[in-house]
């Protein structure tokens, strides 16, 4: 693991109006954010929730509520019909990466990277990491999309979760 802290010294870090336990895992303390209910109802259909329940280590960019409502009409409702399942574990692990990634870890590989860092997913296919402005981090996916970390750093047991605003498409 990078940089990650370890769990029983990290910070807890309050998202969707809860607080997020670094002794907890992903799963245990993503059900517990308001503005994830979305992500974790699609972690439940796609079967995925032993999986993030595990020791990993994982990087989830984990996309809150209103980035699945940005998506077009219907797609979420149609991702989580039982015979889209393979689509929706396609989307939802291209949102995972093997491994901790702190900031500070995705921002030396910027850095080292000559301003974009290249990682892959769960999924296959990989994620842009680059900087906006000296402090913010974007993730770009396949398709050119951005999405900005908006909370950086929620240590977890089994990884590190990065709040974003934007659902990644692969």
């Amino acid at each position: 693991m990078l940089g990650l802290a370890p769990a029983a010294h990290a910070a807890t870090v309050m998202v969707g109006g809860a607080p997020m336990y670094p002794s907890r895992n992903i799963v245990e303390n993503a059900v517990n954010s308001k503005d994830h209910t979305t992500l974790v109802a699609a972690v439940k259909a796609a079967g995925l929730v032993d999986t993030l329940a595990s020791p990993g280590p994982f990087t989830v960019f984990a996309p809150v509520n209103h980035a699945f409502d940005a998506l077009p009409k219907g797609t979420v409702s149609m991702l989580l019909q039982p015979e889209n399942k393979a689509t929706l574990t396609q989307v939802l692990t291209y949102h995972v990466v093997p491994g901790a990634y702190t900031a500070q870890d995705l921002a030396q590989r910027v850095d080292e990277g000559g301003g974009k860092a290249m990682l892959k997913t769960v999924e296959g296919e990989e994620l842009t990491i680059t900087r906006m402005g000296k402090s913010h981090l974007a993730v770009t996916d396949a398709k050119g999309d951005v999405a900005h970390i908006t909370i950086a750093n929620v240590i977890q047991s089994n990884g590190v979760i990065h709040v974003i605003d934007k659902v990644l498409m692969p």
